[in-house]
C-alpha cells in the first residue's frame, strides 16, 4: 500500500510494529477465548435451569395447562388475526402520539410569557396522564365519553387508539422536552443570529438535534407501547389477547395466552435490537477519540 506525499514521489506506508502485531494477536485470541466461554456458559445455565423446572413436582400439569403443542396449533391462526388488529392500532397510535406528543414538548418549550397559560395546561396534561395507569385511562375513555352521548358510536379499537396516545403522548412530551432542553443555547443563539425564526430554529436546528439523543428512549417507549396496546381487549376488541381469552374459555387451557404473548414478543423483537443498536452506535460517536 502507498500513500502520496505532497506532491512528490508516493512513499510506501509503514508496516506494523512487532509489539503491534503481538497486540492484535492477543486480542484475536482474547475475542475467541471470550466467544467460547459466553457460549459455554450459556449452554450450562440454561441446561440447568431447564432440568430444573422439568424435574419439579407440578412440571406435568403447568405443561398441560400452559404449553400443550396441539392447543396451540388450534388456537394460532385466531391469535394472529387478532394480532393484526393490535397491529394496526399501533400504527395509528404511533402517529397520534408522535404529532401530539411532539406539540406538548414545543407549547411546554415557549418562553414567551404570553404563553403560560398554554404551558401550565401543557404541564396540568403531562402531570396527569403519566399518573394514570394506562388501563383506568382506558376505561375512562372507552366507557366514559361515550356514555355522554355527545360522540356517535365507535368500535371499541377507536377509543383505545385515543387512551393510548392520551397516556403515551404525556411520556413522549417529556422525553422531547428533554432532548431539547439538552440542546446546547448557542446553537439557539447561532441559528437566531443567521436570521432563522423561532418556528424555524425549532424545526431546522433544536428538534433534530433533541430527537437524535433521545432516540433510544423514543424507542424503549415505542416498546412499551406495542405491548400496551393488548390492554385494548378490556374494552371489548377482539385483538389477540381476547381471541386468546376466547379459545382459553373453549378448551379450558392456558396455552392460547402463551401464543399471544410469543406473538406479542416477535413483533417486538426487530426493534428492541434496532434500539440496541442505535444506542451502541451513540456510544462509539461518544467515545470517539476518548479511548486510550
Amino acid at each position: 500500500m502507498t500513500v502520496p506525499a505532497g506532491a512528490g514521489t508516493p512513499v510506501a506506508a509503514p508496516a506494523p510494529s512487532q509489539i503491534e502485531l503481538e497486540r492484535r494477536l492477543y486480542r484475536r485470541q482474547r475475542g475467541r477465548r471470550s466467544i467460547v466461554v459466553s457460549v459455554a456458559s450459556t449452554v450450562v445455565v440454561i441446561a440447568v435451569v431447564y432440568f430444573g423446572v422439568v424435574n419439579t413436582p407440578g412440571w406435568a400439569a403447568v405443561q398441560q395447562s400452559f404449553f400443550d403443542p396441539q392447543t396451540a396449533i388450534e388456537s394460532f391462526p385466531s391469535i394472529l388475526l387478532g394480532l393484526w388488529l393490535n397491529v394496526r392500532i399501533l400504527f395509528f397510535s404511533a402517529i397520534g402520539v408522535a404529532v401530539f406528543g411532539t406539540l406538548l414538548a414545543v407549547v411546554r418549550g415557549l418562553r414567551n410569557p404570553v404563553f403560560f397559560p398554554l404551558r401550565m395546561l401543557a404541564t396540568g396534561y403531562t402531570d396527569l396522564f403519566r399518573g394514570l395507569p394506562l388501563i383506568i385511562v382506558l376505561y375512562l375513555v372507552g366507557y366514559g365519553i361515550p356514555g355522554l352521548g355527545v360522540f356517535p358510536r365507535l368500535p371499541a379499537e377507536v377509543w383505545g387508539t385515543i387512551a393510548i396516545v392520551l397516556t403515551y403522548s404525556s411520556y413522549i412530551a417529556e422525553v422531547l422536552r428533554a432532548g431539547m432542553e439538552a440542546v446546547h443555547p448557542s446553537q439557539r443563539l447561532a441559528a437566531r443570529s443567521l436570521g432563522l425564526s423561532h418556528a424555524k430554529t425549532l424545526r431546522l436546528v433544536v428538534l433534530p438535534q433533541a430527537i437524535r439523543k433521545v432516540t433510544p428512549a423514543l424507542m424503549n417507549d415505542f416498546v412499551s407501547m406495542q405491548k400496551d396496546v393488548g390492554l385494548v381487549s378490556i374494552l371489548g376488541a377482539v385483538d389477540a389477547v381476547r381471541s386468546a381469552q376466547i379459545a382459553q374459555a373453549e378448551t379450558y387451557n392456558f396455552t392460547p395466552y402463551f401464543v399471544a404473548g410469543l406473538l406479542f414478543v416477535v413483533i417486538s423483537l426487530p426493534l428492541i435490537r434496532v434500539t440496541d443498536a442505535i444506542a451502541r452506535r451513540q456510544q462509539r460517536r461518544e467515545q470517539i477519540g476518548g479511548t486510550v
